[in-house]
């Protein structure tokens, strides 16, 4: 008996010991971080620093030579149209005058009346392009529940009904400014002409109202003074009237076109801001970036579509980051782009399955820095490796799979 234990004795320690070095010896298993491939919206943006502005600025210069006022408005004052007395002048003496600057007056006046006359049918054409739109939309609405018609057309109507409303409100702006400049070119001739006997007095001074609704922004003259015929006083603006610009790169800026969503983020406020691309402006410029770098930019503007409550602390200039949305769908196939690589020419994951790492190729569609579409080669559910280390290869253990 003793003759056979000895040998199963010495075969068992031998067994252990050579147990001990296959587990000495055999690759332990790697630590991973592992993410599932699932379905879900994806969204394909570009992202740049932008400012807001208002979109109308209106230059309040003086019609005529003479002694301006001490301006008692500052910036940030409110005014009404009509109302708000914004700058005195006192004319200079018409006797004084030479013929020359009378008929710069006279002159003024004719193209003033042309303006007005030309923003007239502006206006009318705008009007009519905000009714057509507004039909088609409605159309369109009634449509698309029922299957009529597709969701891009119904998008599409949408950004020409606002496109057609701005377009409406600019030209409502340049026909109110068109007029106001008539009617400061007529007071400005008033005064600029000799007084003939029985002329009624048209008194000592010209007074100048607001153009518009809104705030002043800068005040060009404070102090009285001699100024000028064109000498710049004040400049108004809407402040709740205001608009995104955003300068991207030309590579960039051929990816954006009318209608594209913008997401604005760390205005300041605690909430992301709604916008959509109304112009991408035709001409780029050069910028030199902080590395040194000559790009061509290109300045992209967009309006602001939602509640104007949720942005009333904004004001113009203020700096936005602006998140241009150049595709999206709402249900996708993918995966982190941190699992993505490049192996023989193709794009490769490494995906975990029992426990053991295994190289697979696949196909990959649109992209940003956080995801990729999956294509083909992947499943949903599927577990993929990020950001695999060059210890992982095929065949891999994978600790804690």
């Amino acid at each position: 008996m003793k003759r056979l234990l000895r040998p199963l004795i010495w075969a068992l320690v031998l067994a252990l010991i050579a147990l001990g070095l296959f587990q000495a010896f055999r690759p332990q298993p790697v630590a991973v971080d592992l993410a599932s491939v699932t379905r879900g919206p994806l969204q394909v943006t570009i992202q740049h620093e932008g400012r807001t502005r208002v979109k109308d600025r209106f230059v309040i210069s003086s019609p005529l030579a003479g002694r301006l006022q001490r301006i008692a408005l500052k910036p940030g004052d409110p005014v009404t149209a009509g109302e708000t007395l914004m700058a005195v002048l006192e004319p200079t003496d018409p006797e004084l005058l030479n013929p020359r600057a009378l008929a710069q007056a006279e002159a003024r006046v004719k193209a003033a009346e042309a303006a007005a006359k030309q923003a007239e049918p502006v206006v009318e054409r705008a009007q009519s392009m905000v009714d057509l739109t507004t039909k088609e939309l409605n159309r369109l609405e009634d449509l698309v529940p029922l299957g009529g018609a597709a969701r891009v057309e119904y998008d599409t109507a949408v950004q020409k009904e606002r496109a057609a409303t701005e377009d409406l409100h600019a030209a409502e702006f340049a026909a109110k400014v068109a007029q106001f400049e008539l009617e400061l070119a007529r007071a400005a001739l008033l005064f600029s002409k000799p007084k003939a006997p029985g002329d009624a007095d048209q008194g000592p001074r010209l007074e100048i109202r607001a153009p518009i609704t809104g705030r002043v922004f800068r005040v060009f003259e404070e102090s009285s003074t001699i100024v000028a015929a064109g000498t710049r006083l004040l400049e108004v603006a809407d402040p709740a009237n205001i608009e995104i610009e955003v300068d991207v790169l030309s590579t960039d800026a051929v990816k954006v076109h009318p209608g594209t969503p913008v997401i604005v983020e760390h205005w300041g406020g605690d909430h992301d801001l709604e916008a959509r691309v109304r112009m991408v402006e035709p001409s780029a410029f050069t910028k030199i970036s902080a590395l040194g770098i000559e790009e061509q930019r290109v300045n992209v503007i967009a309006d602001f579509t939602g509640p104007a409550e949720k942005r009333e602390a904004l004001g113009d200039g203020y700096r936005i980051e602006a998140r241009l949305v150049i595709w999206h769908s709402d249900d996708v196939l993918k995966a982190p782009a941190g699992a993505l690589f490049r192996e023989a020419g193709q794009w490769s994951v490494f995906v975990a399955e029992n426990g053991t790492a295994h190289l697979r190729s696949v196909q990959i569609g649109h992209r940003n820095d956080l995801e990729a579409e999956i294509l083909d080669g992947l499943n949903a559910e599927d577990r993929v490796i990020v950001y695999p280390s060059d210890q992982i290869e095929e065949g891999t253990r994978l600790k804690g799979e």
